[in-house]
């Protein structure tokens, strides 16, 4: 066969193919038979469509930080107070209540870091001023040695002695009498830890 005879041939093949055969099919629909339902068992079925995975959400966390490093992250130490109250009024010593009051304030991790502490004492207003305010400062000085006894540095721990100046309850009742339990309450020591100073850079 010669060369323009095969040109021929392939010229028809392919017009041939474009008509129909090559062209892309769509797949045939199913045939339902409703009277033989057992018929239906051969039908063809349309193929379902693919389905596409979506992709997996995508952390926040910076990378190279990790959640568990947030979570260990040790928070900022808050100042801690505490009142220690004197109830006698001639009394300059502490009682069982009031060093189990310390005790629990020397558990708090303010107290260990080293910060200032500042130890106020305070007194009602029975007595003179100058009276009061060594009442007050003795108080103050108790605390003090208490904390010094269980670890604390003296030089950390500041005295205020400031006698009555400073109540927070009344002294005396609206008719001028003798108010006990608010003597009571202005008999009584303030103690204030801060955390310890940044240090610079």
């Amino acid at each position: 066969m010669s060369a323009r005879s095969i040109g021929r041939v392939a010229v028809v093949a392919l017009a041939g193919c474009a008509a129909s055969a090559c062209q892309p099919q769509p797949a045939p629909e199913p045939v339902v038979n409703e009277a033989d339902p057992a018929a239906n068992a051969n039908a063809v079925e349309a193929p379902e469509p693919a389905v596409v995975a979506s992709p997996s959400p995508k952390s926040i966390i910076r990378e190279g930080v990790s959640a568990e490093a947030d979570e260990d992250a040790v928070p900022p130490l808050e100042p801690a107070s505490l009142t220690v109250p004197f109830g006698d009024r001639m009394t300059t010593t502490l009682d069982d209540a009031a060093r189990a009051a310390i005790d629990g304030l020397l558990a708090n991790p303010v107290v260990t870091a080293g910060g200032p502490i500042s130890v106020r004492g305070h007194s009602d207003t029975r007595g003179s001023d100058g009276d009061n305010l060594a009442a007050s400062r003795r108080r103050a000085e108790t605390v003090r040695a208490y904390l010094v006894e269980k670890g604390v540095d003296a030089k950390r721990i500041t005295i205020v002695a400031l006698g009555e100046n400073r109540p927070v309850a009344p002294n005396m009742k609206p008719d001028g009498s003798d108010d006990p339990e608010g003597r009571a309450k202005n008999r009584r020591v303030e103690v204030e830890v801060q955390p310890p100073a940044p240090a610079a850079d």
